[in-house]
């Protein structure tokens, strides 16, 4: 069965309560919510998990270089107490700050570290149609897989011809959280072609009409392969965007800015 998913910044713990309030309360076909780990917010993302109520399954993100090789996990108690049992393991972008400490590893190191030391937890690694040749992102999911991952979630997609090229490279049966995201500038988009090399049908337009008519053609794409979708409001009100298309009527709340974490 499909499922669908928001993306939420756990910017504070109040103001990702009520935003799990709202999805809860006006998004009836979400199920999911999946939760980024962003280094300028003290709330990591398992704790912000932890707030979702029974009707929502959480995602956090887990950026692998944050994590001492050589020390204990700090999230699996927090994910066990709260009963997470699925992730999204990143590579992870360098910090601002260098004064932060990383550590020399990848995706794949901490998705071969989770099978080892969690084999319980569902884990999924990102899939970046962009940032490489087909062959190359194509060889990297292989070797995500090989480490132990269960599925994927991928960055946006503005074009299905390019969704369905990747789904027919994927392995048969891998499970795949298809990706969307709302462009409302010129400047967004531009950033999106000449920053992270997406690709667009020349219908595009960063109008709200668009990126919803995108949304519902994304959720049907996932749907008629038995795949999920999850969804990512930036710069735009959520049931703006997503009203409408996942239960509930639309409505004017407060904004909400969501970030996908670019290094996967």
């Amino acid at each position: 069965m499909s499922r669908i998913s928001v993306e939420l910044v756990p910017r504070s713990r109040s103001g990702l309560k009520a935003e799990l309030a709202e999805v809860t309360a006006h998004l009836s076909e979400v199920d999911t919510v999946n939760i980024p780990d962003l280094t300028r917010y003290s709330l990591r993302s398992w704790a912000g998990c932890s707030f979702a109520g029974p009707g929502l399954t959480s995602i956090p993100h887990l950026r692998a270089v944050d994590f001492n090789p050589r020390e204990p996990l700090p999230f699996l108690p927090l994910l066990e107490a709260h009963g997470i049992e699925e992730v999204l393991v990143v590579t992870g972008d360098a910090p601002v700050d260098m004064s932060a400490k990383v550590y020399d590893v990848d995706a794949v190191d901490l998705i071969r570290r989770l099978s080892r030391e969690a084999p319980h937890l569902r884990v999924y690694a990102g899939l970046d149609p962009y940032r490489q040749s087909f062959v190359r992102e194509r060889n990297y999911l292989e070797r995500k897989l090989d480490a132990g991952a269960y599925g994927f979630f991928t960055q946006p997609f503005f074009d299905l011809r390019v969704a369905d090229t990747w789904g027919d490279l994927l392995p048969d049966g891998t499970p795949v959280w298809w990706g969307a995201t709302s462009i409302l500038t010129e400047a967004s988009f531009n950033y999106w072609r000449a920053r992270n090399h997406a690709v667009f049908p020349r219908s595009f337009t960063p109008t709200l009409a668009c990126n919803r008519t995108f949304a519902r053609d994304l959720l049907h794409f996932a749907r008629e392969r038995g795949q999920h979708a999850y969804f990512m409001p930036v710069k735009v009100k959520v049931l703006d965007y997503l009203g409408g298309l996942l239960g509930g009527q639309q409505e004017r709340l407060p904004h909400q800015e969501v970030v996908w974490n670019a290094s996967l």
